[in-house]
């Protein structure tokens, strides 16, 4: 379940980060799975800013440019512009040099410093579609005069950054299916655990009115055991349209795309919440509503286009004669809002959960609304919330509320009792909580409590919490509140099993090393004093001498300091060996490296050492030479590996060497943390130790790898249900441009479809122009619901075409 941070923050004044509330969402039981962060307008406008225009003249060589300098406050700027508003002493937003723009979400456009018909051009002055706010573009935007020079664009427009907050939200939480009932959870513990003294706000209804009565639905529950609770209303002279701005934006930023501003309010209020509405057009319901089941055969088009076969299990919304929807389900084709709609009738109702659940179940069908009432809803909130969602129809649709609401079960729902024991709380917690820190906990989660003997209280529960029954579910719910973490581990365990921290260091060391040994490397285990002498002769600006950590008391002047580096151990081992006549190595370390610089710091690395044949020679191995050589694509494969193997797989990237101790290579990063270096050892090193070959190494910093492991998932995927799609690409491109470079532009052109992409073929030699080479390049398409059309590969192809031509300069052979 989605929840948008900044809509959140209309129901609580939180003053805290979106990772902050995730993490106290974590901890109370509503496990945050993601936050993802949502630009008002993609790149934020960064490098965008107010500037006056100084002096606006004809361009020289051409009848409709202009050559303006404006001033952005730290600097002038020569601008060319094409704008026939532009003009002296305006405010002007300016994309300065390196910017990068979005007119369309898909299509970057960055400034560049550049020549306009033989004048020099430092930016450019925008309208409103270059920004991607609008869609205007008959000229430059002009700013109020009173803007200051130099305001960034961000903060002129006023643009709002949103975070999406992925909760996994668990069977029993029905009370969090809403954002307001995550709220609650928050306003629970910062009250609790910071005193903050933070009350819900609610929306208010105390504007609703009955304007009129010349729109009367009349209502008829036959089923009122499935039906608990059925409340409704009828709005007249409504006008269909887009909703406004801030409605789309809350809707967009948990997923759901706008449609239209009644059918968009009815999906805000649920998510608000966590109560589903159904809006009928009025003129199909033909002034009844009767909820009932289905005969056995009927027939149901729903929304879908997909005709169902109903049976009398089926509790379905009609006016009598045809059905209008499938009650907490799905609505019909006919029965919907439409552009044409004038009339609304609003629904706001409590549907038994199993029916519900066992009808979607029947139809296959899985609904925001189904998946709220198989869970169980709040009874007492359907009146509130078809008054909330009539309001906000009033403010953004029009329209008159031009019947009494109906409510067929006035009476709110009894809630539950709970006979409750202080002194049992304790002792399943696991720690000693004073009764005044459980009741505060129950007063936050709106348990009340109705009486207090000695040890025992008789609780009240809300009816929203349909999973609290029993005395050990409030006991969750103060554990939850006071923090499972909180609990201490106490100092024995009656238990056999040890207490390891995840994730156990050990055991995923042990785990990639028998990988390791399976590919056929071997483990060494080196000494960690070394020389000085490698640092000052080798180090570079990587290893310096002020680095080392001496001895007081060193054995020799070759084991004078620790050791900086894995790699001068794994030299050696190799010139051992190969003095030996054994050349061909595969050698694996995990070993601790320790350097002085404002602290003493020690850190914990992987190497793996390449150097010879891949393989051992026998009858059955390729005679080529070239082909049985280890190679950088050799550990390049294994570090690829490790990471497979350890989950990060997809979270690895790699970018160009930068200060290292290899002659060449690339630098390896998790996310955004760099977790180690691929590269081959340098001429001047092989001859300071005697080798003769290659020596591909991978250096991994393992203590950042294994801080990695906190963001990996096991994910558990159905088996696609259709097949793959694989396109190819022959490309020409520059000698320098790496394979990783096509993948990352092939997988920004799409995420979704995507699955793979391959190198399958390389080439360089004859018939190529000098600089250039040739890749054959796979792309594997798949949807795991649908079969993929033509038509929608085409599409990503085309694009992945332009951005390579356009980026890399490559060209379709």
């Amino acid at each position: 379940m989605k929840i948008s941070y900044n809509w959140l923050k209309q129901y609580v004044a939180l003053d805290l980060s979106p990772e902050a509330a995730g993490k106290i969402l974590t901890d109370t039981g509503l496990e945050v799975e993601g936050i993802q962060k949502i630009e008002a307008v993609k790149g934020g406008l960064e490098g965008v800013v107010v500037g006056e225009v100084l002096t606006c003249e004809q361009h020289p060589d051409a009848d409709r440019l202009k050559v303006t300098t404006v001033t952005i406050g730290t600097e002038t700027l020569q601008i060319v512009c094409g704008a026939p508003n532009v003009a002296i002493g305006q405010k002007v937003i300016v994309a300065t040099v390196g910017c990068t723009l979005y007119p369309t979400p898909d299509e970057p456009f960055k400034i560049k410093k550049s020549k306009i018909r033989g004048v020099e051009s430092e930016g450019m002055l925008c309208a409103e579609d270059e920004l991607g706010l609008g869609k205007g573009h008959d000229g430059i935007l002009v700013l109020d005069a009173n803007v200051s020079v130099g305001t960034p664009a961000a903060s002129y427009f006023e643009l709002e950054d949103d975070y999406t907050i992925e909760i996994g939200l668990t069977p029993n939480r029905a009370d969090a299916m809403g954002h307001i009932g995550v709220a609650r959870d928050l306003i629970a513990y910062l009250n609790v655990h910071k005193k903050l003294g933070l009350a819900l706000s609610m929306p208010a209804v105390d504007a609703f009115r009955i304007e009129g009565n010349d729109l009367k639905i009349n209502i008829a529950i036959e089923n009122a055991e499935l039906c608990l609770r059925y409340t409704g209303t009828s709005i007249k002279g409504v006008k269909i349209d887009t909703s406004p701005a801030w409605l789309q934006k809350r809707l967009r930023a948990i997923g759901i795309a706008p449609i239209n501003n009644v059918v968009d309010v009815t999906n805000f209020v649920m998510h608000e919440l966590g109560t589903p509405l159904h809006a009928f057009d009025a003129a199909q319901v033909n002034g009844k509503i009767v909820v009932k089941n289905a005969k056995n055969g009927d027939l149901f088009t729903t929304l879908d286009e997909v005709e169902r076969k109903l049976d009398d299990s089926n509790l379905m919304i009609t006016n009598g004669t045809d059905h209008l929807c499938i009650a907490g389900v799905f609505g019909g084709i006919n029965s919907g809002i439409k552009d044409t709609t004038t009339d609304v009738f609003l629904e706001s109702a409590y549907f038994h959960p199993v029916s519900v659940r066992k009808t979607a179940k029947m139809h296959g069908l899985n609904t925001d609304a189904s998946f709220r009432f198989e869970r169980g809803v709040d009874p007492n909130l359907t009146a509130y919330a078809l008054k909330r969602a009539a309001l906000l129809i009033q403010e953004v649709a029009g329209g008159m509320i031009s019947m009494e609401v109906f409510d067929s079960n006035e009476k709110p729902l009894k809630n539950k009792t709970v006979e409750f024991s202080y002194t049992r709380c304790n002792k399943l917690i696991g720690a000693e909580l004073s009764k005044d820190m459980i009741n505060s906990i129950l007063s936050n989660l709106d348990i009340h409590l109705l009486s207090v003997n000695g040890d025992t209280a008789l609780l009240e529960i809300p009816a929203y919490r349909v999973d609290v029954t029993r005395e050990a579910d409030v006991v969750e719910e103060v554990l939850r509140i006071y923090g499972f973490n909180n609990v201490p581990i106490p100092t024995k365990l009656n238990t056999s099993l040890s207490y390891m921290k995840k994730p156990d260091s050990e055991k995923v060391q042990h785990t990639i090393s028998e990988m390791l040994v399976g590919l056929g490397c071997v483990e060494t285990l080196n000494n960690s004093l070394t020389k000085s002498e490698y640092a000052v002769k080798l180090g570079g600006d990587v290893m310096t001498d002020e680095r080392n950590v001496r001895l007081l008391n060193p054995l020799s002047q070759d084991l004078d300091v620790m050791r900086q580096s894995l790699l001068f151990n794994a030299l050696e081992t190799v010139e051992h060996n190969q003095n030996r006549q054994n050349a061909d190595l595969k050698l694996f370390e995990f070993g601790k490296v320790y350097h002085k610089y404002e602290s003493y710091q020690e850190n914990k690395r992987l190497m793996i050492t390449l150097t010879g044949d891949k393989e051992r020679e026998n009858w059955n191995s390729t005679k080529d030479k070239n082909k049985t050589k280890t190679s950088y694509f050799t550990a390049k494969g294994i570090a690829l590996t490790v990471f497979n193997r350890l989950g990060l797989g997809d979270m690895f990237k790699e970018k160009s060497l930068k200060n290292s101790l290899f002659q060449d290579g690339i630098q390896l990063f998790i996310l955004k943390d760099k977790v180690g270096e691929i590269g081959w050892v340098s001429e001047k090193m092989k001859k300071h130790f005697g080798i003769k070959q290659d020596v591909f190494v991978v250096d991994l910093d393992w203590d950042a790898v294994l801080e990695s492991l906190k963001f990996t998932k096991i994910v558990y995927k159905e088996i696609p249900k259709t097949f793959a799609v694989r396109r190819d690409f022959s490309l020409l491109i520059d000698t320098q441009t790496n394979f990783s470079e096509i993948e990352e532009i092939a997988r920004k052109c799409d995420n979704k479809l995507l699955k793979e992409v391959g190198l399958f073929d390389v080439y360089e030699g004859e018939n190529l122009e000098a600089g250039k080479k040739s890749y054959a390049v796979s792309f594997k398409f798949q949807d795991t619901e649908n079969t993929l059309k033509d038509q929608q590969i085409d599409v990503i192809m085309d694009k992945i075409r332009v951005q390579l031509e356009t980026t890399l300069n490559a060209q379709l052979r």
